[in-house]
C-alpha cells in the first residue's frame, strides 16, 4: 500500500455517478457539442470561473472542431461552481443563459438535490447545444463522457 497516494473523496454513489454520465451521453446524442463534468473538493482559486478556465485548457476542451464544448465545474466542499462554454457556443447563447443555469442549479442545491441539479443542468446545456449544434451523422465524440474528479 502506498501511504503517499492521494485519496480521492467520494461524493456520489456509483449509481449517482452512472446517472450523471448517462445524462451526458443522452445530451450528446442530440448534438455535435461536448459536455464535461469536473468535480473536486476545493477550488484552488478565489473565483471558480478562473478555475474552470484553467481546467478547460488543461482538459484540452478548446480543441473541439466547432468550439462547442461546455465544462460544468463543482468544488463540493467549498460550495462553488462555474459553467464555461467555449467560444462557439458562448457566442450563440450569451451570458444570460449561463447565469440562468447557475441560478437554477443553486436552487436545486438549496433543496439538497445535487445529483438532480447536475443532471438537470446537463439536460439544459444539451438542449441548448442541440438547437445550436445539432447532431450530424459524421459526429465524433471528441471528449470522454466520464466525470473528471480532482482532489
Amino acid at each position: 500500500m502506498n501511504i503517499f497516494a492521494s485519496k480521492q473523496k467520494t461524493y456520489f454513489s456509483k449509481e449517482e455517478e452512472e446517472r450523471m454520465v448517462e445524462a451526458i451521453r443522452s445530451a450528446e446524442k442530440q448534438t455535435s457539442g461536448e459536455v464535461r463534468l469536473y468535480v473536486e473538493s476545493h477550488c484552488k482559486m478565489v473565483d471558480p470561473l478562473d478555475r474552470a478556465k484553467e481546467l478547460f485548457i488543461q482538459l484540452e476542451m478548446t480543441k473541439t472542431i466547432d468550439r462547442n464544448a461546455v465544462l460544468l465545474y463543482f468544488a463540493i466542499e467549498d460550495r462553488q461552481l462555474a459553467i464555461l462554454g467555449d467560444e462557439g457556443i458562448h457566442q450563440r447563447l450569451g451570458q444570460d443563459f449561463w447565469n440562468n443555469e447557475i441560478k437554477t442549479i443553486v436552487a436545486d442545491f438549496k433543496q439538497h438535490q445535487i445529483v438532480n441539479g447536475i443532471c438537470h443542468m446537463i439536460a439544459d446545456v444539451g438542449a441548448a447545444l442541440k438547437s445550436n449544434f445539432p447532431y450530424t451523422s459524421d459526429d465524433k465524440n471528441e471528449l470522454s463522457d466520464g466525470i473528471v474528479f480532482g482532489k
